[in-house]
């Protein structure tokens, strides 16, 4: 394994760079944000990559301390990467870039790929920025649908495709109105007054949701 590249700077943000400052490591983050997953499964969801490329970032990221490597039990029997306490910590990092980088989401380009889950930090976001309670709320996307836990540390914070069991509340969006949220041009709670959000469900956190 080659040794690891350093600023060689005595400042804590050149030494979190050196750990996340790779190309694509923040990526895989986001990634693995969503719960354990496997060779495959990350390299479809980040496109662009090479194999090459993605083996050498999943090493760097395992020797530094942000992800481990198990084998699932029978029938899976495949090996998953997953984030360790050190790599979750990386959530707020990704969510304040995500919110600094808004800007750019001038529109998409005919070469920009998406899948539903990528949508999942700015809706975040909005939510939190709600103050609503806690719950296992599933997002309906044109891309496809994704789900977000509110109030339990303990889970994944998010993860593709739709809920595991029943969820709390059920949200839809269009593209246009999933696109105003990730670039900052619309609150979710005026989007949800507006009836631009179409919110689902009977439980606690469907009816916060409508009473916004």
């Amino acid at each position: 394994m080659s040794p690891r590249r350093s600023y060689d700077q005595y400042c804590s943000a050149a030494r979190a760079l050196d750990a996340v400052g790779d190309r694509w490591t923040l990526l895989i983050v986001r990634e693995l944000l969503g719960g354990p997953r496997r060779y495959t499964d990350l390299h479809a969801d980040l496109p662009g990559v090479s194999t090459d490329v993605l083996a050498s970032r999943l090493k760097d990221m395992e020797r530094d301390g942000l992800t481990t490597r198990r084998r699932l039990p029978p029938p899976g029997a495949a090996y998953v990467y997953e984030l360790t306490g050190r790599g979750k910590e990386l959530l707020p990092v990704l969510q304040a870039l995500g919110e600094w980088g808004a800007p750019a989401l001038d529109g998409r380009r005919p070469t920009d790929a998406v899948r539903a889950h990528w949508f999942a930090l700015p809706l975040l976001r909005g939510l939190r920025s709600l103050g609503v309670g806690e719950g296992l709320l599933e997002v309906r996307l044109d891309e496809g649908r994704f789900h977000v836990r509110l109030g339990d540390e303990a889970a994944p914070p998010y993860g593709d495709g739709g809920a595991p069991g029943e969820p709390d509340a059920r949200l839809t969006l269009d593209a246009p109105t999933c696109e105003a949220v990730s670039r900052g041009e619309a609150t979710l709670a005026d989007l949800l007054r507006e009836g631009r959000v179409e919110v689902a469900g009977d439980g606690p956190l469907a009816k916060e949701l409508r009473s916004v």
